[in-house]
């Protein structure tokens, strides 16, 4: 299980639905066209903000043990992190609301006026680890929830949610380092081989694919070259343009091209 890697599941459907995706134009490059469909936008900003949060988790000091996309249940659907230390034991489930108003109430999440059902489904995540660990481990406390927001421009909190600790992802490992021992060396090792069977979990999770973030990796550099054409016209081809500077511009266009 500590083979697989954060937002594997997630990269893993957008490279999916990525193959289906005609190549761009000569011409859809050069004003940066996205390479993303519609539909694979939300899995993109997913997996970012997974991996965002995983990096964040390989920087603890090595009593603390991160796994990541755990597949569990029906319909294909995982836990982003479990995280395992000193601390206690977590399920963190990341959002990347880059840029958004975020308001957190007892029950409910709200994110720029939109409510999200993320509390709920926090606790019912954390509820199911507790219950795989208590198999073996009948007497290991419940796991904690947590929600880490990724990039939100502001939380507000109206009140803090009884179960669910909800924080902002750049405040996540100063928050874990902080919290009190709970469990003890034996624990933290038992716990650990119990998350790490595949044997575990219902489905049967797999390694990454060795080619997997090759391919993602190849695919964020285009988003990443697309954005900075699109903000290079907007910025400044139509100046150069009503400047009379047509040649320039032109110049222009075909370095970004050949970049």
């Amino acid at each position: 299980m500590r083979n697989r890697i954060a937002a594997q599941l997630v990269i893993e459907h957008l490279l999916s639905r990525q193959s289906a995706v005609p190549p761009r134009t000569r011409v859809a490059r050069l004003f940066g066209q996205s390479p993303l469909c519609p539909e694979s936008v939300s899995w993109y900003l997913g997996a970012q903000g997974e991996i965002t949060v995983g990096k964040m988790l390989a920087s603890l000091p090595p009593d603390w043990t991160a796994f990541h996309a755990v597949p569990i249940g029906k319909n294909d659907t995982d836990i982003d992190h479990i995280l395992v230390g000193p601390g206690g034991i977590f399920t963190i489930n990341t959002k990347h609301h880059c840029g958004k108003h975020i308001w957190v109430g007892t029950r409910t999440v709200t994110v720029s006026g939109h409510k999200k059902a993320y509390l709920p489904a926090a606790e019912h995540e954390a509820e199911r680890v507790t219950t795989v660990l208590r198999e073996r481990m009948p007497l290991v406390a419940p796991v904690q929830p947590v929600i880490a927001l990724v990039d939100p421009k502001q939380i507000t909190f109206r009140d803090k949610p009884v179960q669910v600790k909800v924080l902002d992802a750049r405040t996540l490992r100063r928050w874990l380092l902080k919290l009190q021992p709970v469990l003890s060396d034996e624990e933290i090792a038992e716990a650990v081989v119990i998350l790490d069977s595949p044997a575990t979990w219902r489905q049967h999770p797999t390694p990454a694919p060795a080619d997997v973030m090759t391919r993602f990796a190849a695919l964020d550099g285009q988003v990443r070259r697309a954005r900075v054409r699109r903000v290079f016209w907007a910025a400044t081809g139509t100046t150069a343009l009503c400047a009379g500077s047509v040649g320039g511009a032109l110049l222009a266009a075909q370095a970004l091209l050949a970049g």
